[in-house]
């Protein structure tokens, strides 16, 4: 299956079953990504009890069953009671809800 080029969001395959497995896929991405605002920039921990649609920015030195797994200055996305990684690509602007920063990742 390819996926398009920018935000590599998975396109349905001609005669896919399932294809809103596919769909909601995308959509939960597309959540996470569009007028991106993250609970922080700073927080290491991995949170104990996360709000689902929580997304973190993933500083180094970053701890937790799943963090830290996850690549250095990668998105942490909640959702539907798990983590998923989600890499982010230049030129992204994210608004840092806990210190009221706009960054923008270049890589």
């Amino acid at each position: 299956m390819s996926n398009t080029t920018n935000l590599v969001l998975p396109y349905l395959a001609v005669g896919q079953a399932q294809k809103h497995v596919t769909v909601n896929e995308t959509l939960r991405k597309l959540d996470a990504i569009i007028q991106l605002s993250v609970v922080s920039a700073t927080t290491a921990a991995e949170p104990s009890s996360p709000t689902d649609g929580a997304v973190y920015i993933l500083p180094a030195g970053k701890s937790g069953a799943h963090w830290s797994a996850f690549a250095n200055w990668s998105l942490g996305y909640y959702r539907d009671g798990a983590w998923v990684q989600v890499s982010p690509r230049e030129g992204w602007l994210a608004f840092v809800r806990d210190t009221g920063q706009l960054l923008a990742y270049i890589g």
